[in-house]
């Protein structure tokens, strides 16, 4: 007893000028951090404000460019090349939609059935990634050529007297219109969608397709309120990460479409390279970007999601 109530040591009194002790380390995250930031500061940051203030730039390219904050180049571009912009949302949505149509089912076959299975057919959904963007571009050329057997199966199953009838083709033609630009986004980004897809949906725990099943639940009941809302993180990340490149490319237009499936990359790239209208050009891809950042604000508050792959 005398020796738990026995009071406690007095502590020793403290300096009140000295200072406390300093931790190590402290700024050790700060500098693990400063390349990254220096990366997006110069190859990033600096070239955005340089299209920023090009953007609102006059002249020509024999006299010189000078800031005039000409902002109504804004108003003139967007004008003018509305229909390209309409379209390349139109193209990168369609993409997108077909990308998660055939993508999930994929995804969903490499986390629950694909077995021993799983390694092989991850390694031929990234297989793509192993050649060139331009060289996969070109051989839908020879894939939906005049002629061929994708054409001449799009013939015998009529699937071409409905592309025709929503505009989509031309006749017996599948090049050169917006069938095929479509095609070749979805192949072209069907990837993006697949792994964070994958990611997500492996992340589930089967115990819950168990339980679901213990209460009879029946297999499209477990998935339509277990598995696709658990999944809605790779949903969301696989949309974002396969819209947003399929609405600024310009490759699949130039390469498998025609001056009447133009998108807004194809008018940016012309105004930079052809034209050579750089305050245009800069104007476009201002617009372009603000107008897929509200998109994607909006599309991400809409989903109900924060956990993102």
């Amino acid at each position: 007893m005398s020796a738990a109530t026995e009071a406690p040591p007095p502590l020793a009194p403290t300096d009140p000028g000295a200072k406390p002790p300093r931790r190590r380390g402290r700024l050790t995250p700060y500098w693990l951090l400063l390349p990254g930031i220096l990366w997006l500061v110069v190859f990033f940051a600096l070239p955005l404000v340089y299209q920023a203030s090009t953007s609102v730039q006059t002249g020509s390219l024999e006299e010189g460019y000078k800031v005039t904050w000409h902002f109504a180049t804004y108003w003139d571009a967007l004008s003018e090349y509305w229909p390209q912009f309409v379209r390349s949302v139109l193209y990168a949505a369609s993409a997108t939609i077909l990308c998660l149509l055939l993508g999930y089912p994929l995804a969903y076959l490499i986390a629950f059935r694909a077995g021993r299975w799983r390694n092989l057919i991850m390694i031929l959904v990234i297989a793509p990634f192993f050649t060139s963007f331009l060289i996969r571009t070109l051989a839908w050329k020879t894939i939906l050529a005049d002629g061929g057997p994708v054409v001449g199966a799009l013939n015998t199953l009529h699937v071409l007297d409905v592309t025709n009838w929503l505009g989509w083709t031309a006749g017996d033609r599948v090049l050169a219109t917006p069938l095929a630009v479509v095609c070749g986004l979805t192949y072209n980004f069907l990837p993006f969608m697949i792994l964070p897809l994958y990611t997500s949906l492996e992340r589930i725990d089967g115990r819950l397709h168990e339980a679901a099943g213990d209460l009879y639940a029946r297999p499209w009941t477990t998935f339509r309120k277990v598995t696709f809302p658990l999944s809605m993180p790779g949903v969301v990340s696989g949309t974002l990460l396969t819209f947003i490149p399929a609405a600024g490319d310009y490759v699949n237009a130039d390469l498998l479409g025609s001056t009447d499936t133009r998108m807004v990359g194809n008018v940016i790239q012309s105004q930079f390279l052809r034209i050579l209208d750089y305050p245009t050009a800069a104007a476009l891809s201002f617009i372009l970007m603000a107008a897929i950042l509200a998109m994607v604000t909006v599309y991400i508050r809409r989903s109900g999601t924060e956990d993102l792959v």
